[in-house]
């Protein structure tokens, strides 16, 4: 089949953090893979970012104002009818992916003529236009769309994990579990918008430090480095902060234990086999954090405004000396993703029928 071009409209910033942009970047690459041009339209104030989407062949575009500014819309639509006019008539793919874009926006991009996959996490707008929803997680389920036309398809559960590519060649590797966990990774999402992880350090430096290493990852958006370095310059030298970080998978190879957001990056971290206590930052993690510690691939501490520093400390230490504990965890989370969703969704997306039926006719469960 001819790959037509892809065009992704997700945002990245302080408040809403990175997770939309790097997942909608796995299906880039694996479209990019299947020899098909990539557009992101994005209002993103990470330069890193922007730098990684290039580096990926993709094309960026910066959208100023987001949706409900009328000007967003308008100019996706621009770059659609841009696209269908230089492949002579063939209209692209559309991928969206965030919680500000409404039933009007999604019904004017099919409306173009385009086939819309809408990404999500949490069936909350009031009807569904698209002509495929993707949702990842486990909570994942058909009563959530309801709402939506009839030829919508739903891909439903973690066969759809969108991981970057970077994170396949780590497929057949096993994770050996030591004794006593030494090696830690704290990474709190690509903003940290309440900056949690100066509290997980905290909780940190209240542990025996002794015979463990410490890895904290500011992300690309995190607005507070200048007060995690001043606290981590007051505590144990066994904490390092890790501003940015080139190779994701290999990090999370090194570590023995993690403490993460509640986020996209637990699949990552289920994928590698890491073991993880989970902190939920926002509304739209906490279905995914709880699916996660339900099927025992991680420990839900629940939400960041409740977290205390002791609890935190109990958890911890109740992981890093417990072997068995961590190898079932490691285990289950391994278990849940096989690494090839991008790919199945690509094939899927390229597909250009509609079918007529109930959602729950065509749900694609993962």
């Amino acid at each position: 089949m001819t790959m037509t071009h892809l065009i992704i409209r997700a945002d990245a910033d302080t408040r809403i953090g990175a997770g939309h942009v790097m997942r909608c970047l796995a299906l880039a690459q694996a479209w990019r893979g299947r020899g098909g041009a990539v557009t992101f339209l994005s209002r993103c104030d990470s330069s890193n970012l922007r730098r990684r989407i290039t580096g990926e062949g993709c094309a960026f575009v910066a959208v100023e104002h987001s949706h409900p500014d009328p000007g967003d819309l308008t100019h996706v639509l621009e770059r659609i009818e841009g696209v269908t006019a230089r492949e002579s008539g063939r209209s692209p793919r559309v991928v969206m992916d965030g919680y500000h874009f409404t039933p009007d926006y999604h019904r004017a991009i099919v409306g173009s003529g385009c086939r819309l996959l809408a990404i999500d996490d949490e069936g909350s707008i009031n009807h569904w236009y698209a002509d495929i929803i993707l949702n990842q997680n486990l909570h994942a389920h058909a009563n959530l769309y309801r709402s939506a036309e009839t030829h919508t398809r739903l891909l439903a559960g973690t066969q759809f994990v969108l991981l970057r590519r970077e994170f396949l060649e780590w497929t057949k590797w096993k994770r050996e579990i030591p004794a006593t966990a030494g090696r830690m990774l704290v990474t709190m999402g690509g903003s940290d918008p309440d900056n949690v992880t100066l509290r997980v350090v905290r909780a940190l430096n209240r542990l025996d430090l002794s015979g463990l290493e410490v890895k904290i990852v500011a992300g690309p958006a995190n607005p507070h480095v200048e007060s995690l370095e001043e606290e981590l310059r007051r505590g144990s030298s066994a904490l390092q902060l890790v501003p940015s970080v080139d190779d994701v998978p290999d990090l999370m190879a090194w570590a023995d234990l993690a403490v993460s957001a509640g986020g996209s990056t637990c699949w990552e971290l289920a994928f590698m086999g890491l073991p993880t206590i989970t902190v939920v930052l926002a509304d739209n993690q906490k279905l995914i954090a709880e699916g996660l510690d339900r099927a025992g691939a991680t420990v839900n501490l629940g939400r960041q405004a409740d977290l205390s520093v002791e609890g935190l400390v109990c958890a911890l230490q109740e992981l890093i000396g417990s072997p068995v504990r961590r190898r079932r965890m490691a285990e289950r989370g391994r278990s849940l993703i096989d690494g090839r969703g991008a790919y199945r969704v690509t094939e899927l997306l390229l597909q250009p029928e509609r079918d007529e039926g109930r959602i729950g006719e065509n749900i694609i469960h993962g």
